[in-house]
């Protein structure tokens, strides 16, 4: 157990005490041989942690990064080498791109054996030295409190973001007496009283403000202070791609995102703005649309920029004002300010609220037999307040991200990068964290075959997410754009899929197919009521490319 006395105990048995000190609950891996000390040390902790054992290792990885998400807190995944490396690389990478804390564990080769290109051996540092926060091998296990210590501190700190630890084999059975570490604490920076003046005297002089939240960091009381600051002034508040469960999408003030699915009117309000406060967002290239929606170096926008990492203030738009602080002291700092402009700001912010009211309206007239529009629009006042929707990659999300709605405590996870396969590792992670809770993954039949064996891990341990997979038989958003750009020559999108719902039988989760719109609510209402893992296949035209053109409106325009 846990001590701060020096006692005799394995590598294996130390790194899990270190685990439990620092706050960790679970794990998801992949079982290896080159970390058997470490699960074997598990055993002895069952009932203090929970290992999740996925059906591959990005799955696991990716549930990993979902936790971290949902927690704030280091999500662990622990993969052995070489091949379960590469495997969960991907989950480093959407973790990086989307800061989010995050420990992956590598089982290594034995320090006998190293630079010898052994069996599965690979350099960790130089593979993951570019998409994660600190890389190390640990080859003293006396130094392994000391690791982890760092770990979970450098994941969590300033702009969070994964950590990969290497663990040679004959390390991890290694003897050694040491103490162990306190309980990390993260470092953040905190918007100090004359930051927040100067921030509230620049906004206040403003005629067409627009707050941009988003990043990761933000707590569910953070998300309501700031919603409360926006309501309190009048202040229109949009969010950056998927992070709409900032600002509740009830609030007044809410009037959309910036992604994918943005309303066309939000691009025009932007460029109409005149000051820009931006808290937590990087104003990366989907938030920018191509980091075309400002200019660069200098906006036309006076640009109040404030973000947990200071390299990130500046790095592609300079700001008026530029302050590293996390989220939660931002939002604190200014959730009592009355600027005294309200009565100015109202009209502009219930211009740009009631377009994008009207643009989340189905307009319940395309000619598909399964309108997901309609349909979504129909059952999402009868989701629970803190449902978590985990989106995959693809044109399909943009049904979720446009027609329901979000807010805290209700979640919006999905990955910022792109990646194909997230969803549904991830809706099986917030499952199993709170068994309780409804659950939706929005993935498509192409990121479905990537990942879509998870379910089996959610039927082994009783999570009971519900999968809307999207079957339009193509990788829809490359189609997109390959008709865009060449028109009518198709090549390598289209997709010749199995039967979905006796694959997901087969894996223990309940499963039906649903080719009309009128028939969705009643099997989304069986599937909730099913009590284990559920996958609705929703079979749609793919003609119906996206919730905003066809794919012969696509190939007319190309065509001029």
């Amino acid at each position: 157990m846990p001590t701060s006395q020096r006692v005799a105990r394995t590598g294996g048995q130390i790194l899990v005490d270190q685990l439990l000190i620092h706050g960790a609950d679970c794990a998801y891996c992949v079982p290896g041989e080159s970390y058997l000390e470490v699960l074997d040390a598990l055993h002895d902790v069952a009932g203090k942690f929970s290992l999740y054992n996925a059906r591959h290792e990005a799955g696991a990885a990716n549930m990993a990064e979902a936790y971290g998400k949902l927690t704030g807190k280091p999500g662990i995944a622990m993969v052995t080498r070489g091949p379960g490396a590469c495997h969960a690389s991907i989950g480093v990478h959407i973790a990086y791109q989307d800061s989010t804390p995050m420990i992956l564990l590598i089982g290594q080769v034995a320090r006998s054996a190293a630079d010898r290109e052994g069996f599965q051996e690979i350099d960790y540092r130089a593979m993951f030295g570019g998409v994660a926060k600190w890389v190390a091998q640990i080859d003293q296990a006396a130094r392994i409190p000391e690791y982890m210590a760092r770990a979970f501190r450098t994941a969590t700190s300033g702009r969070p973001g994964p950590v990969v630890l290497a663990l040679p084999e004959d390390m991890l059975t290694e003897v050694a007496e040491v103490a162990d570490a306190p309980a990390y604490q993260p470092t953040s920076l905190a918007l100090g009283a004359d930051a927040a003046a100067a921030v509230t005297a620049a906004l206040a002089t403003a005629q067409r403000p627009l707050m941009i939240v988003g990043g990761s960091g933000w707590t569910d009381d953070a998300a309501a202070a700031i919603t409360r600051f926006a309501e309190a002034n009048g202040l229109p508040a949009a969010c950056s791609f998927r992070r709409q469960d900032v600002i509740n999408n009830a609030s007044a003030s809410y009037v959309g995102d910036f992604g994918t699915s943005t309303v066309p009117s939000l691009h025009k309000r932007l460029a109409e703005a005149d000051l820009l406060l931006v808290i937590g967002a990087r104003l990366g290239e989907m938030t920018t649309r191509g980091y075309e929606a400002l200019s660069i170096p200098t906006p036309a926008q006076r640009l109040i920029h404030i973000h947990p990492d200071p390299d990130e203030i500046g790095s592609v738009f300079a700001p008026e004002l530029g302050f590293a602080a996390s989220q939660p002291s931002v939002a604190a700092a200014l959730e009592g300010a009355d600027l005294g402009r309200k009565a100015d700001w109202d009209d502009w912010t219930q211009t740009l609220r009631a377009e994008w009211l009207a643009d989340t309206e189905p307009t319940g007239n395309l000619p598909y037999a399964l309108d997901m529009a309609l349909a979504l629009a129909e059952v999402r006042d009868s989701l629970p307040a803190d449902t978590v929707v985990t989106l995959d990659a693809g044109n399909h999300t943009g049904w979720a991200q446009r027609f329901l709605r979000f807010g805290r405590p209700g979640r919006e996870v999905g990955s910022t990068c792109g990646a194909m396969g997230y969803s549904v590792p991830a809706a099986v992670a917030a499952s199993l964290r709170d068994p309780g809770r409804l659950v939706l993954s929005f993935v498509g039949d192409g990121g479905f075959m990537m990942s879509g064996t998870e379910i089996a891990t959610a039927a082994q341990y009783g999570a009971t997410p519900i999968v809307l997979l999207f079957n339009n038989g193509i990788y829809g958003t490359i189609r997109m754009h390959q008709e865009r750009e060449h028109p009518e020559r198709l090549s390598g999108t289209t997709l010749v899929n199995p039967d979905f719902c006796k694959m997901a039988e087969g894996m223990g989760a309940y499963a039906e197919r649903v080719t009309r719109t009128a028939d969705f609510a009643d099997a989304f209402a069986r599937a909730r009521a099913a009590g284990r893992p559920a996958v609705l296949e929703l079979v749609t035209d793919p003609e119906q490319i996206s919730t905003r053109t066809s794919i012969g409106a696509i190939r007319a325009r190309a065509r001029g």
